[in-house]
Formats: structure tokens, sequence, C-alpha cells
């Protein structure tokens, strides 16, 4: 399926969600429990660099530069949230490439750049319980990855993926200025070279906020997914993981925020960085009841 229109250290013992009771995201990539307030908008964008990125479904790699990493959440009630998350553009600088590629590819022997649609995501995060003053908070995130990429362009693997999450949170200090949070669930990654086949992945995320002051929060994680199969995996579905570091910054209505990147897999990019801005509306609906 083509773009819908060519129109988003292993680390610290992470750290996590800071002010107030509202969910905090980016830089980070591993998913809080709480919900942003119902009747809201959280309006996310930003734009990732990324050194020595692989790609084995084309036997690429390069520099990666993604633009207009957005995000769109939406508070439908108490808890729960919808989501759309995706990637406008990426524009990667070729380094090396497999002659000949795993598969075919729309990118001559010997070119220095390709550029293509990101695939977008769907979500749902429900919030199962509060967090109480011995336990923490639950909840559950499920969703689709859609297939806008094209493959032939040699990022993308333009390939239909579903996953499901458990969501664990616990807030500690005074007025919860360091809040910590895990993802641990499966994704089913369908196989892009492989007629009818599958590769079941464990997904995994700690992360964390620390609220250094009304400006301020420091923020780190280690996210990523954990192949199943023997060896590798099938192309296109192999473990990937990276840390990030970095601080969220609070001005003008608006929240900042930058981090560095450090890739963990071999398939992951070896570093990186990412900087962005998040703007949450004031209530624009009345959620159904």
């Amino acid at each position: 399926m083509r773009p819908l229109s060519n129109t988003l250290c292993a680390l610290l013992f992470c750290l996590l969600c800071a002010a107030g009771t509202q969910a905090q995201q980016r830089p980070l990539l591993t998913e809080d429990v709480d919900i942003i307030p119902p009747g809201t908008v959280r309006i996310e964008a930003g734009v990732d660099f990324e050194q020595n990125a692989r790609f084995p479904l084309s036997g690429l790699t390069g520099d990666l530069t993604r633009v207009g990493v957005i995000g769109v959440n939406i508070g439908l009630s108490p808890n729960v949230e919808v989501q759309v998350d995706g990637v406008l553009q990426n524009y990667l600088s070729i380094n090396s490439m497999n002659v000949p590629s795993p598969i075919p590819l729309n990118v001559v022997p010997g070119a220095n750049s390709t550029s293509d649609f990101g695939d977008f995501t769907l979500s749902t995060k429900i919030k199962l319980r509060a967090e109480t003053r011995r336990s923490p908070s639950l909840g559950f995130r499920f969703g689709v990855q859609l297939p806008n990429s094209n493959q032939a362009r040699g990022i993308g693997t333009n390939q239909t993926n579903a996953y499901g999450m458990i969501l664990v949170g616990k807030k500690f200090g005074r007025n919860g200025r360091f809040n910590t949070f895990g993802n641990l669930g499966l994704g089913i990654l369908t196989a892009p070279t492989q007629l009818f086949t599958q590769n079941d992945v464990v997904l995994y995320g700690l992360a964390g906020i620390f609220r250094l002051n009304k400006q301020f929060n420091l923020v780190g994680e280690v996210n990523g997914r954990a192949n199943t199969r023997p060896g590798t995996g099938p192309l296109g579905t192999e473990s990937q993981g990276e840390a990030r570091l970095g601080l969220q910054l609070r001005a003008s209505g608006l929240r900042f925020d930058i981090a560095g990147i450090a890739g963990l897999t071999r398939f992951s990019p070896r570093s990186g960085v990412t900087f962005g801005v998040t703007y949450d509306s004031p209530n624009i609906f009345t959620p159904a009841r």
C-alpha cells in the first residue's frame, strides 16, 4: 500500500513524570499511564537526527533525519485516550547499501540519499486503576501501525503491525516529584519477505521524569523491542532498542524538549538527538457521558 498522501549509555535507571497528574510524553517513547484531561487535545511535533541508522530489509545504512515526528492525543474520558502518531517525512543520507538488495528498490546503486513518508500508528490507551499509596497505577494500550510507507524507498517496511502493552506507573517524593513508569507487551510484526509469516516481539520500556523545578524536568528511558525468533528473526522485524536522556522546559504555554539518543542493539542507530514542542489545549469539547 502506498502513502495515503505525501503530506512524525544504556541509561540510568530511568526517571519519569513530573507536572501534576497529566501524562508526559515527548521526548520519551515509553507510554505514561496517566490520561490527558477529557475534552482536551495534546499536539506534539519534533525532529529526530540519527547517525548510522540501519535498514536490514533494504540493505541501506546512513544518517536518518525524521521531519515532522507528530502525535495527536485526545482525551475522551477520565480513563480513555486515543492517539495518532507518525512521521511526515524521513530523509536518509546513504552511507552504504547491499548490492543486490534483499528487496527490489527504487534507489539506484550509488545514490546518496532517499526519502519516504513514515508509517502512522492508531492507538487507544485505557487507565484501568489509579495509583494508591502502596500500589502503582495500571493501564493498557493497544493499536495498529498502518502501511503508509513505500518499501521500495528503502526506509519503511510497508506492513500492518499490531501491538498491546500493559502500562504501570508509580510516583515518588513530595507531590509526585519523581514519577516512574514502565511498559511490557507484545508486538505482532508482519515479516515483509516471508509469505504468511509474522514475528511476535516483546515490547518493553522503562522511563521516568524528575521535576527539577516548575519549569524544568529531567527525563530518561530505555525502550525497544526484542526478537523472539531464532537468530535475528525475519528481515524487518529485528530487535531494536535505544536509551534517551534529556530535558523538558515549560515556557509560553508550551513544553519544549531535547534528548540525546544511544542505540542499544546491533540494528539500532548508533546515536542521535531529538527535539520538539508540545501544546496542551484547554477543554475544546464535552466528552460523552
